[in-house]
């Protein structure tokens, strides 16, 4: 009888990001990405959001390393958090371009000492631990990035990581489907983990080199304008391809935007990117050329509060001020929960007199995730025996499902998982054995600082604002002896509403006398009638429930 192996899924399943999963076998454990999701409109003030890592802390002394699929923050953006609690040296495998990119954020940390990075090829098996893993080519918006095929004691797990089948791609690496069948041939591949994120979307992913084509006519029926183009800054494949525009049209490329920057550099010395250095210049020397030699290369294509682009909406980027005629590029899609702060940068955009192309009205963008047709075809030569969609909203997962079924996955081998699920592979087969802590964790400027009471708490002063009362009283007589004194923030205006407020200070004043008609005259119990009866009152008047903060003092 061979040993069951475990995998864990931490995050990614049931929403976009916060991709982490944990792969067990004999005692030890592999982690299989770990990435972070960035907040939505529900999530006042929070910075990131990070999987609930407390399963791996507690299970360190299993850990024998972590692969990473490729470099995308929603795969390893919460590495740096989870080094920082880790007592060991945890070894990371990835390609050079993925733990170039892992290594900024971690480096920041100052957390690269509790790290090892181990840098691997395309086909390359590693023995991690009890597992042999192999590296597989996959295509997506990010150069190298890998499928992942797990050699257990109860078979071959295949993780597609994300991809599509671009069959021309910019870097002319495909995804390899052969080697995935030759495994699925000799070895047989028992269960599959599939990327679920274009599982709604009918047909296939465009190529890549689709958006270069693009650019190419863009650039040349503006041949006289200042172009701007901003991508995501990870997207290398697309740089690419502005940079090979922009110099055939005898343009200079300045990058605007700390990780543009960044990554331009790590992309170039790992040979990834070419941009010749007499054409790569500093933005603070844009003024100096004619609108017709610049291309600007930034980022912001997600209207980030603070990045360039959004900067250059409000005209508040001090290296590029927009003017009439100049022509804004935005070659990416809206990440979920991100459309009002894009659609703010796109209105400041159009009010700097700039015109501006979108994938809404151009193919300046295609998607690096495989959509129905190319999700059926892996389905079909990897022939997995058990199936679990992963990546994706709730509906995404769902959906994948039903192309398994098509596909001829038996349903009873089919399992539908969430956050927290923990699965078990055996001899006997497949089967849920249980949970373990998967929520969120939310980061404001420190891990830990922000938890679901907190952001209640500010969605409450968002959206009804908040009264402080504050009143003195002689706690033996149960007497006022000054105040109440009422303070309101975005609730009503106190020069508006003088009469209410008269009203909700007397209403103070007869809660406290109730109180001391009750012999209830400590200070705890007193904030409890105060706040009570005042939230009354303020609802019966208005309708609305602010955040009341009753400060009782003791004469």
């Amino acid at each position: 009888m061979s040993s069951e192996v475990k995998v864990v899924f931490l995050g990614g399943l049931g929403e976009i990001g916060r991709n982490c999963a944990i792969i067990e076998q004999d005692g030890k454990m592999v982690i299989l990405d770990c990435g972070l999701m960035f907040p939505n409109a529900d999530m006042p003030g929070v910075d990131l959001v990070l999987p609930d890592l407390s399963y791996i802390k507690k299970n360190s002394s299993k850990l024998v390393g972590c692969v990473l699929t490729h470099g995308h923050e929603d795969h390893t953006g919460a590495l740096s958090f989870l080094l920082r609690d880790l007592d060991i040296t945890l070894p990371l495998y990835g390609s050079a371009l993925s733990l170039g990119l892992a290594r900024n954020r971690i480096d920041e940390a100052g957390m690269l000492d509790r790290c090892q990075l181990n840098v691997v090829e395309d086909l390359e098996i590693r023995e991690i631990g009890p597992f042999k893993v192999e590296f597989i080519p996959v295509a997506h918006s990010v150069p190298h990035s890998f499928a992942l095929a797990f050699y257990t004691s109860q078979g071959v797990i295949l993780h597609s990581g994300d991809f599509k089948l671009d069959l021309s791609p910019v870097d002319g690496r495909t995804t390899d489907l052969g080697r995935i069948g030759a495994i699925a041939s000799n070895h047989k591949i028992r269960l599959l983990l599939s990327d679920s994120t274009n599982a709604e979307e009918l047909g296939r992913s465009e190529s890549e080199s689709e958006v270069g084509k693009t650019l190419t006519r863009l650039f040349s029926l503006n041949s006289e304008k200042r172009i701007v183009v901003t991508c995501f800054a990870s997207h290398i494949h697309r740089i690419q391809q502005v940079a090979n525009v922009a110099i055939s049209s005898g343009r200079r490329i300045f990058t605007l935007g700390r990780s543009m920057g960044k990554n331009i550099a790590l992309a170039r010395s790992l040979g990834l990117l070419y941009i010749p250095d007499d054409f790569l210049f500093d933005i603070e020397h844009v003024s100096k050329y004619p609108a017709s030699e610049v291309c600007i290369l930034s980022t912001g294509s997600q209207g980030e509060p603070m990045s360039a682009l959004t900067l250059m909406a409000s005209g508040e980027n001090k290296w590029l001020k927009l003017e009439q005629e100049d022509m804004v590029i935005i070659s990416a899609d809206v990440i979920p929960g991100n459309e009002t702060a894009v659609g703010k940068v796109i209105d400041g955009l159009y009010r700097r007199g700039a015109a501006v192309v979108h994938a809404g009205v151009d193919k300046v963008h295609t998607s690096g995730h495989a959509k129905a047709d190319e999700l059926k075809l892996l389905l079909s030569i990897a022939d997995p025996e058990y199936f679990i969609p992963v990546h994706g909203e709730f509906r995404h997962l769902f959906n994948h499902t039903m192309i398994a079924r098509d596909m001829g996955v038996t349903s009873n081998n089919i399992l539908l998982c969430e956050d927290g699920d923990v699965v078990v592979l055996s001899d006997e087969g497949i089967d849920f054995a249980g949970e373990v802590p998967a929520g969120y964790l939310y980061v404001d400027g420190v891990v830990g600082d922000v938890n679901r009471g907190v952001l209640r708490d500010r969605k409450v002063l968002s959206e009804e604002g908040v009264i402080v009362v504050v009143v003195t009283v002689e706690i033996q007589s149960g007497e006022v002896v000054t105040g109440p004194e009422i303070i309101t923030r975005g609730w009503i205006h106190a020069d508006e509403a003088e009469g209410i407020l008269e009203e909700a200070k007397a209403e103070v004043r007869r809660s406290i006398s109730d109180a001391a008609s009750q012999d209830a005259l400590d200070l705890d119990t007193l904030r409890r009638h105060v706040r009570s009866a005042l939230a009354k009152y303020v609802n019966k008047q208005t309708r609305r429930r602010p955040m009341i903060v009753p400060v009782v003092l003791e004469a």
